[in-house]
């Protein structure tokens, strides 16, 4: 596998654009090559994360931002109909390809709603915040949840099999 390089010169949104694939490529390479048992280890007590988890996670962090607040859709999460975001980190009985299914899923929806807005201007109410918030900072917020993940994700990996990078 290998990641988008973001362009050294650029319109903001395609620089935006760049950056969102090139973390969502780097949370992929953290878990490729592993198994779903290796993909379920949990990091140190009293933690319960895991790749697996990181990447449920990652699904519901982007339907949240794209589908439900920019597209204004009425769906609830993935994993969770309450609501509760920490229901998706439980992946203990989860596989890759139900995990990598659902999350591809939300980033190929991500993706077509960011093509469609009219610009990063584009603005929609974020109700856990109580105020509108505009693509721009929607983007910049996944890059944000991305490379605080990802390296987490550093962490998982290194523990599981030794591999650092990436």
């Amino acid at each position: 596998m290998t990641r988008p390089e973001p362009p050294l010169t650029g319109g903001e949104r395609e620089t935006l654009r760049a950056f969102l694939d090139f973390h969502r490529a780097t949370l992929a390479l953290k878990c490729e090559g592993l198994s779903d048992d290796d993909l379920r280890r949990r990091s140190m007590p009293p933690s319960t994360l895991t790749l697996l988890g990181l990447v449920r996670h990652m699904a519901e962090v982007e339907r949240t931002w794209f589908r439900k607040v920019v597209d204004g859709e009425d769906v609830p999460l993935v994993w969770s109909d309450s609501g509760d975001y920490q229901v998706a980190y439980d992946a203990s009985g989860s596989s890759r390809s139900e995990a990598f299914a659902a999350w591809q899923a939300e980033v190929e929806h991500s993706r077509r709603i960011e093509r469609e807005a009219e610009s990063l201007d584009v603005t929609a109410y974020q109700p856990r915040w109580d105020a509108e918030v505009s693509l721009r900072l929607v983007m910049h917020h996944l890059c944000h949840e991305y490379a605080r993940h990802n390296g987490h994700a550093d962490f998982l990996r290194e523990g599981i099999d030794g591999v650092t990078g990436a």
